[in-house]
């Protein structure tokens, strides 16, 4: 099964201030406030219609986007009726308001909880309908922030999906058939849910998570078919919502792409203690949709190894969280020779287009980013790729260090990390010849998180005994994805734990939880 990373989190502003940043301060343009044609620093006169053609307008399309103007690059988007791509529409900006407000009610529900803080509440309810326009209405939001910062940038936004030709440097309009001249295009397609043989999908009582955030309604039992970061977000709104939830994974764990030790830590406090079971080793082999509140869903389920049946259960809904695949059917690859590898666009690290999986052989004047190369998931990594494409068009060889960017679960409490599980940690070492050091840090022990109530969690630093650079962080409890960020940002510079030991932390945040972690790796306490 390809659980994958999807659904991520990442501040879309950002991508406005990654763009000046990635910018040498010497190269900064500014955008000519007429047509994007008359800003160009590149462009041939007559020869090409843009100097810079983004295929999806997705994070990725949309960071490049904002990168190439501030090259003063003249700059075609071409969105294909999908500004904000699956992260904004479909995936990270709604999927966090539906956590936010299903959060809410878990906690005004939690009567011990809210009694430990002095606090006594009433019947505590919601609307289904509340809930899901709360995420309709920010993902409108902030698609149409999108929208307006790329218009007041002088990108031309082309509404029709981008195809290549047969010619290189050529852009289609599928839409109305118009081909543009451009000199470097960059594909950002993005991906699509995977839906695995054998599962019939109507959107209604079966659905992956596009169909999931509307929020048509709220099942009774929804069985989840995959324990990755998706199906456990999504649990988690269930739950607090009042929902059943059974798990299905094809794995002989749950969570099987987390570190183990924060797995179980997970398993503890996301699974055990909420109305979920699970089946682990099996394949959902068939699922067959129903009606709501009138026939239900049927399951069957297979042995991972074996393929003999297993078990056959009926749910009210259930919900395809088994990962994605890139959404790079009919954009013209095979037009142009390019072989994609299970769909996947072949790249180098400066996000050039390979001929094929096996090639070394660069397609000139040609890049792809985000989800379509699956060098990593992330919303926040395809802004990056982006960039870094941009950067590489401008003749600023740049390439992105995918190790140290973090990725998050927006569960109640948070997952998060950077770098490898510790298992893979382990192996590394071992291969390289270096010593694997870790040291721990608590919430219960931290003031902040006391004082919340919120006292379970943990956070493990990996690093390298002989040098003190940290190889990877893993954290578990509150706000865990806003805590990951300086741990990312310590792997991409090479900062030791030596150096963060000394590093004064705010008191009392939820930050020293990684001060007592820092400073247990070389022999210090923080208490």
């Amino acid at each position: 099964m390809n659980i994958a990373l999807s659904l991520r989190s990442v501040t879309l502003v950002s991508t406005v201030a990654l763009a000046t940043a990635f910018a040498p301060l010497g190269n900064l343009k500014a955008p000519s406030s007429s047509s994007s044609h008359s800003s160009s620093l590149f462009a041939v006169d007559g020869e090409y219609d843009f100097d810079v053609a983004i295929i999806g307008c997705g994070v990725g399309g949309h960071g490049a986007a904002l990168h190439s103007r501030a090259q003063g690059l003249s700059t075609a988007v071409f969105a294909g009726g999908d500004v904000g791509g699956t992260c904004v529409n479909r995936g990270c900006v709604p999927s966090k308001a539906l956590l936010a407000a299903s959060g809410r009610v878990r906690e005004m529900q939690d009567a011990e909880h809210l009694k430990s803080l002095g606090i006594e509440v009433g019947d505590v309810n919601y609307s289904r309908e509340g809930i899901a326009a709360h995420a309709k209405n920010l993902a409108n939001r902030v698609k149409g922030n999108l929208e307006n910062s790329l218009v007041a940038l002088g990108c031309d936004v082309i509404e029709g999906r981008g195809m290549l030709t047969t010619n290189a440097q050529e852009v289609k309009d599928e839409a109305t058939g118009k081909v543009y001249k451009c000199k470097d295009i960059i594909l950002a397609p993005g991906s699509i849910p995977f839906v695995p043989p054998g599962v019939t999908v109507d959107e209604k009582t079966v659905y992956t998570s596009d169909g999931a955030l509307e929020l048509g309604f709220v099942p009774e039992w929804v069985a989840i078919i995959g324990s990755g970061y998706i199906g456990l977000e999504f649990s988690d709104v269930y739950t607090a919502l009042g929902s059943e939830v059974t798990f299905i994974e094809a794995m002989d764990k749950l969570m099987p792409t987390f570190d183990r030790e924060i797995a179980k830590q997970a398993e503890r406090l996301l699974i055990r203690d909420r109305p979920i079971d699970y089946r682990t080793g099996v394949f959902a082999s068939e699922v067959t949709p129903g009606i709501p509140g009138e026939k239900p869903v049927t399951i069957k389920m297979i042995d991972a190894k074996t393929k003999e049946h297993v078990e056959t259960i009926e749910v009210d809904a259930a919900m395809v969280a088994t990962g994605r695949v890139p959404n790079t059917a009919n954009m013209g690859l095979e037009d142009r020779g390019i072989e994609t590898n299970r769909g996947f666009v072949n790249v180098n690290e400066k996000m050039q287009v390979l001929a094929g999986p096996d090639s070394e052989e660069v397609i000139p004047n040609l890049y792809c980013i985000g989800d379509a190369n699956g060098k990593m998931m992330l919303a926040h990594a395809a802004s990056a790729h982006g960039i870094s494409a941009i950067e590489n068009i401008c003749d600023r060889p740049h390439e992105v260090d995918h190790n140290a960017i973090p990725a998050a679960c927006f569960t109640h409490p948070e997952i998060s990390m950077v770098g490898p599980t510790e298992e893979q940690a382990i192996e590394l070492a071992e291969k390289e010849g270096w010593t694997l050091g870790k040291s721990q840090g608590s919430f219960r022990a931290n003031s902040k998180a006391l004082a919340e109530g919120e006292g379970n969690g943990m956070a493990k630093v990996l690093f390298k005994k002989e040098t003190g650079h940290v190889v990877a962080v893993h954290i578990i409890g509150l706000h865990a994805a806003d805590l990951i960020q300086e741990c990312a940002n310590a792997v991409a510079a090479g900062t030791t734990v030596q150096e963060l030991s000394m590093m004064v932390h705010t008191h009392p945040t939820l930050s020293e939880v990684m001060d007592e972690a820092f400073k247990g790796a070389v022999g210090m306490s923080s208490h």
